[in-house]
């Protein structure tokens, strides 16, 4: 019988030291034998946001110690591993460099091919750890880094339909909780405030709303949100103005998403169509609940990796490295990382003033 394929992921792009070993099934969905997570948020909570050095350094002390556990977890010996998956960007460079160097170093020892993953490809293939998902699918991937609308056409091959001109959703989520008093990380406490509140009270713009296509804007939102957040005098202010941000992200979210689908429609050529929702902030029940009625509106097959797949995690940079280990797609051990690496190497780079749309 042949050998399944056995690849460790190891994830290091910003406040996670993450490790995974996932085994190649006969089915078309493969084993994920373990998926270990360490957070760093009581190190950058007291900063209100991540501090790269001490991400760093995090990475630096934890790394042998998840790596260890994900191997012990899974039942498998260091020398059973085929492959070594590793994000190599975008991210931190100074957190980037830790995972990429530990996983080059192992590749060098044990003479095993090296992976290199783009972490945004992770979130995007994250979904074929729980579901038989074939190409092209749309992906609206929604994290602290990146919020973005992309065609995946195959691995590899990737259309960016739209994406943020300025702040990445979860960043939006993560400054508004703050001015609302809610220590890092502060973006899933949002949903709950916003439960306890009158969602009609704030006014609130929904910046490029009707233009720009499917790209995506919360500058404006957060600076209103600031404004506000001067006049709060009691807690049921928070929640208001936490319930009015909430509402206005889901009109925003649903109407952009409109035009993601029609766009998709256009290229795709499939009759099944697939709407991928990935990323931390695909975590929020809210906006979960409106993507999902609006796909089945559209005659869009929603899918949504589990909570525990959602944020940043190895699992899914080990899922991106098995599909390229099946093609013998490997890595030079002197690739460098790439603290900025986009998906779609034809997109145009949407940031900064004077960007038009």
């Amino acid at each position: 019988m042949k050998k399944r394929a056995l690849i460790l992921g190891i994830e290091t792009s910003c406040d996670e030291t993450a490790a995974a070993v996932l085994e190649e099934s006969t089915e078309s969905i493969p084993n994920l034998l373990s998926n270990i997570v360490s957070s760093q948020e009581q190190i950058h909570k007291k900063f209100g946001g991540v501090v790269p050095e001490l991400a760093a350094r995090s990475h630096i002390d934890k790394i042998d110690l998840i790596v260890n556990e994900a191997l012990k977890k899974s039942g498998k010996k260091l020398k059973d591993i085929d492959a070594i998956a590793v994000t190599g960007g975008p991210g931190l460079i100074v957190c980037l460099s830790v995972g990429l160097n530990f996983a080059k170093a192992l590749a060098m020892t044990l003479k095993k091919p090296l992976i290199i993953v783009n972490h945004l490809e992770g979130h995007a293939l994250s979904p074929k750890l729980i579901t038989d998902l074939n190409y092209p699918y749309l992906l609206l991937l929604i994290s602290g880094g990146h919020s973005q609308y992309l065609a995946v056409k195959n691995l590899g091959k990737y259309k960016r339909l739209g994406t943020t001109i300025d702040d990445a959703l979860g960043e939006a989520f993560d400054k508004t909780a703050k001015l609302l008093g809610i220590k890092f990380p502060g973006g899933p406490f949002i949903e709950k405030f916003a439960a306890k509140g009158n969602k009609n009270r704030y006014d609130l713009p929904k910046p490029i709303f009707n233009k720009g296509g499917c790209n995506l804007s919360f500058a404006g939102l957060k600076t209103a949100v600031l404004k506000i957040s001067k006049t709060i005098k009691n807690d049921q202010d928070k929640f208001d103005l936490a319930a009015s941000f909430q509402k206005i992200i889901e009109q925003i979210l649903v109407k952009k998403t409109k035009i993601a689908f029609d766009q998709f429609e256009k290229i795709s050529g499939s009759k099944k169509k697939f709407f991928v929702i990935a990323g931390g902030v695909a975590a929020n029940k809210n906006i979960r609940n409106n993507l999902e009625k609006l796909s089945l509106d559209k005659n869009f097959i929603p899918i949504f990796p589990p909570l525990n797949l959602c944020g940043d995690n190895a699992a899914m940079i080990a899922m991106v490295g098995l599909e390229k280990f099946r093609l013998k797609k490997f890595s030079k051990l002197d690739t460098p990382a790439k603290p900025r690496w986009q998906l779609d190497q034809n997109a145009a780079f949407l940031k900064g003033a004077g960007v038009k749309l």
